[in-house]
């Protein structure tokens, strides 16, 4: 098994545009979500990946597999009313490089940047740029997957 360190942030600002770049779009879609194991189907340019996530926090568990397009989209319908679509930016900042998404649709106006880690203590060292706003870390509201099944967390 994987595990994924990652720290989340609210992006206040965005960087500016020569250092945000171009970015890519995806399209992100929960097909089941019971006791804090979710799988997502995501599409994007570079192709189509089924991953299974598991836990909350800092560290989860990860596993991610490459499908074919034609399955993506063959499961895609089953994600119905729990969606997200975004832009993803890849910014670096030196040592780590941080994914700044840009949500449209109804999270339009959204930003969240995420930074994984290599462990928990350069996660815990990591000191973030002032464009990152308040840490959503270990927030289960501000979560992908919730954001996709209730929306913008009031």
């Amino acid at each position: 098994m994987t595990e994924e360190i990652e720290r989340k942030f609210i992006v206040e600002r965005l960087p500016p545009a020569d250092v945000l770049g171009h970015g890519s779009r995806l399209r992100q879609g929960y097909l089941a979500e019971e006791n804090g194991v979710e799988v997502r189907i995501r599409l994007s340019e570079q192709g189509a990946v089924l991953t299974v996530k598991a836990g909350g926090g800092l560290v989860r568990t990860e596993v991610e597999v490459g499908i074919g397009a034609a399955a993506a989209e063959q499961l895609w319908p089953f994600t119905a009313a729990r969606r997200i679509d975004k832009q993803r930016h890849l910014v670096n900042l030196g040592t780590h490089t941080a994914e700044v998404d840009i949500y449209s649709g109804e999270l339009d106006g959204l930003w969240i940047v995420e930074v994984e880690f290599e462990s928990g203590e350069a996660a815990a060292a990591f000191a973030p740029p002032d464009w990152f706003g308040r840490e959503l870390t270990g927030f289960s509201e501000w979560s992908n997957a919730s954001l996709a099944r209730n929306g913008r967390p009031g």
